[in-house]
């Protein structure tokens, strides 16, 4: 009995503790950095454009100053006085996607990039760095806030963009806020758009670890209305007035559907509870695009919607890289001599800690295919967007095909890592 109080009094205690920690540097509300990334591929710029304040955090209240994936950059947060790390976290963007293009050896471009923290109580330095493909900081940037300045923005305190309740859990202050958006629904579209979200929800939760996991999530349907119908298509010189701005032809990949105007992503979702962001777009055009701890956006109304949303969301929230490859690599994402961060891609300079320990000790490295082995972890050549090189853990999989109908055991135990991060105290 005595060993049982003590450690109900040590867990208490622990949970005492992770809250202290927040409520010491932090107020509940949200501190969001609007930045410009601009440059070229051989200099880039990282400025600040606005700071915002908006109610509540909706993001983590522990592991503060940990990261559960590397990501192609990082924000951190320091207070001033001390220079202790008080919060952390990961990204990837898609300018720097942009600077591996061959447009960006010749142009200079600026993009968008948004990040929220919790709104710190006291003066803090706030570090962005941009990292490349080879896993070295490129480019960093270092500011300092202070909480009291008059010019950062009060924003969703007032006015805030309609949202329904799709799903909640008990406990709403520990679990993870998602978010869907409309994208080219007009008013009178929005039971359509309420619609697509419970299918997409549906989807989501259809896969597993998402499904044995679902207690773990919250969700909202924000009615972000548009003037038109639909999204641009540049390729068919379409271009539609939508609250996103959202185009296909991204980088000049047709199938690419992205935003670039993430200030007024952020902008209709202030004050609404949220940490990551699913757009879906009222078209019936294959495409979309996920981006870490960024967004996923997707078209609604395609016969391949419901996988091609979770595909995306594997990118944007657990950071899974994309399991298959051309036979022509046009960018060449994946240095061989260098392990990628992403849980779910190898290319065998650094295996170790990866999925090793799921793989049968009879198994081969590279793993040949044939019908036995297409059942079985192994390391399948083909992934990263390269036939050569870059090593994937199952020979299909939802990171891979729309077609498969599961995430593999290697994808299925990264993502219970990530939702276990955000969710265990």
């Amino acid at each position: 009995m005595k060993k049982y109080i003590l450690l109900l009094f040590a867990f208490a205690f622990c949970i005492h503790s992770y809250s202290q920690k927040f409520n010491e540097y932090f107020n509940d509300s949200t501190l969001r950095i609007d930045y410009i990334f601009s440059g070229d591929a051989k200099q880039q710029h990282i400025s600040i454009d606005k700071l915002n304040c908006s109610p509540r955090w909706y993001g983590k209240r522990n592991k503060l100053s940990e990261i559960p994936v590397e990501g192609n950059g990082q924000i951190t947060v320091r207070d001033h006085k001390s220079h202790k790390t008080i919060y952390k976290n990961s990204f990837s963007t898609l300018f720097q996607e942009w600077l591996s293009y061959d447009e960006a050896k010749t142009t200079s471009k600026s993009f968008q990039n948004v990040f929220i923290v919790p709104m710190p109580k006291d003066t803090v330095d706030i570090t962005v760095d941009l990292r490349n493909n080879r896993r070295d900081i490129m480019t960093t940037f270092t500011h300092q806030v202070v909480p009291t300045d008059i010019l950062i923005r009060k924003i969703g305190f007032k006015d805030r963009t309609k949202f329904i309740n799709i799903l909640q859990p008990e406990d709403t202050s520990n679990c993870i806020h998602i978010a869907y958006v409309a994208e080219g629904y007009k008013d009178s579209e929005m039971n359509t758009f309420v619609d697509d979200v419970n299918k997409a929800v549906e989807s989501l939760f259809y896969y597993e670890p998402f499904k044995s996991l679902k207690s773990k999530f919250s969700i909202v349907a924000v009615e972000s209305p548009s003037i038109e119908s639909g999204t641009s298509e540049p390729g068919k010189g379409i271009w539609k007035k939508t609250a996103l701005s959202s185009h296909f032809d991204t980088f000049y990949s047709e199938r690419y559907l992205t935003t670039l105007n993430l200030e007024d992503l952020h902008d209709w979702l202030a004050g609404i509870p949220y940490e990551h962001i699913i757009v879906l777009v009222n078209s019936s055009r294959y495409g979309g695009g996920g981006v870490l701890n960024s967004y996923n956006l997707t078209t609604a109304h395609n016969p391949r919607t419901k996988p091609v949303v979770v595909h995306e969301f594997g990118h944007s929230f657990a950071g899974l890289g994309d399991e298959y490859g051309y036979d022509f690599e046009l960018i060449p994402m994946y240095p061989k001599d260098v392990e990628p961060w992403e849980q779910n891609l190898t290319t065998l300079a650094d295996f170790h800690g990866k999925w090793e320990d799921m793989i049968s000790h009879k198994t081969k490295i590279p793993t040949p295919v044939n019908e036995k082995t297409k059942k079985q972890v192994g390391v399948f050549e083909g992934g990263g967007y390269a036939v050569k090189g870059v090593y994937r853990p199952m020979f299909d999989c939802r990171m891979r095909t729309n077609e498969y109908p599961e995430f593999c055991p290697v994808c299925r135990r990264a993502i219970t890592r990530i939702i276990n991060f955000y969710t265990e105290k």
